[in-house]
């Protein structure tokens, strides 16, 4: 295949910058390595065999997964220690069990005693199950609220006291720590993650059940946390590629930013200071989750901008409007010029594509396309 550079690309495109990437990677995993605590990458964020093995390199090769379309594809690039985030329900424990036969330790996620239940019962045909039992540790999404730590006792006796049943420890996600801005506030979000989990398993330990795994992790926390103790696992996901909104929070820097959407300018429209290019809302998404820190970000900011906060101010299905607080100089940027966008939210604009194309900021500024990643997408 010919050489790329960013100008012969299809618009709109995903563009990783693998040398920012690798420097997010390298700076989580001493972190946590340092900290004595197991690195379990959310892959959820890039979807990608190949950034997968990065994450993980230097470490046991655990990881995180959000749909059972993923927990596939990474047992098929070799993973073997794969946590399945979130509540399973038991439709879905036969597709479980056809990994775990093939030798894949498929662990899935439960906050809830009829699931337990079910769970103990298919095991009696002779399957087996490795179990996390969820806590909410503040963010209010999904696990048993601590301290009350409701049912907590029942559903871990019916896990533990089932043959075939692994009782493998407890989890939480630390979502609220997406709505600090500063260190200390997100520090002080990550000792509530601490205190619930580590909290919860010591009252199973306490009951006489085993808790090997005592599982957190959120980007923002990973990175601001001051006491790991009692923690096994961390599980953070955007660091891979970070954002607009970890950068307002305080989780990165500006120029740990490794992913953007490359978009053209089709249209001008100086009357009302604004041009169109063809990056809307299925390329960008409509996540305005910076936007809580800084709402001139829109739904993604332009890279080396020729103005002011010049930003997606709307988006249509396949337009993006772009707007600035001065008057934009249109001829930096005439109709089929390429501008790349950095997402709000990296997890949810990468979910439109089927391929990351890969540049190095390090090699020549990030113009040539090195390698393509391939992503899994789906359920």
């Amino acid at each position: 295949m010919a050489s790329q550079t960013l100008d012969d690309l299809p618009t709109p495109a995903l563009i990783l910058d693998r040398a920012i990437l690798r420097r997010n990677l390298e700076r989580m995993s001493g972190r946590l390595r340092r900290a004595g605590v197991m690195l379990r990458p959310h892959v959820k964020t890039a979807k990608s065999i190949e950034i997968g093995r990065m994450a993980v390199e230097g470490h046991d090769g655990r990881i995180t997964v959000s749909t059972l379309a993923e927990a596939r594809y990474f047992a098929g690039g070799g993973f073997s220690d794969i946590l399945y985030g979130v509540g399973v329900v038991p439709s879905k424990l036969a597709a479980v069990s056809a990994l775990r036969r093939q030798g894949v330790n498929l662990r899935v996620v439960t906050d809830n005693l009829a699931v337990a239940r079910a769970i103990a019962e298919a095991a009696r045909d002779g399957d087996t199950f490795s179990v996390l039992i969820e806590i909410d540790s503040g963010a209010g999404r999904a696990g048993l609220p601590f301290p009350e730590l409701p049912g907590l006792l029942d559903i871990a006796r019916v896990l533990h006291q089932a043959p075939g049943v692994e009782l493998a420890g407890v989890m939480t996600h630390a979502g609220h720590s997406y709505h600090e801005s500063t260190p200390d506030g997100v520090a002080a979000v990550a000792e509530q993650e601490r205190r619930a989990i580590v909290g919860a398993a010591d009252r199973l330990r306490t009951a006489g059940i085993p808790c090997p795994i005592v599982s957190a992790g959120s980007t923002p926390t990973a990175v601001h946390s001051r006491d790991f103790t009692g923690i096994t696992e961390m599980r953070p996901g955007v660091y891979v590629f970070n954002d607009l909104d970890q950068a307002f929070i305080g989780a990165c820097g500006a120029g740990d930013l490794a992913l953007s959407v490359l978009a053209s300018v089709i249209g001008h429209y100086p009357h009302r200071n604004q041009m169109l290019i063809d990056a809307g809302a299925l390329a960008l998404s409509k996540d305005i989750s910076a936007q809580e820190f800084k709402p001139q970000v829109g739904y993604g900011t332009i890279v080396d901008a020729p103005a002011k906060d010049m930003a997606v101010v709307a988006c249509s299905q396949e337009h993006g409007f772009v707007g600035a607080d001065e008057p934009i100089p249109f001829g930096n940027l005439p109709v089929g010029a390429r501008v790349r966008i950095l997402p709000n939210h990296a997890c949810i604009t990468a979910a439109a594509y089927d391929r990351y194309f890969v540049v190095d900021s390090d090699l020549d500024g990030g113009r040539s396309v090195v390698d393509t990643y391939d992503r899994i997408n789906g359920w």
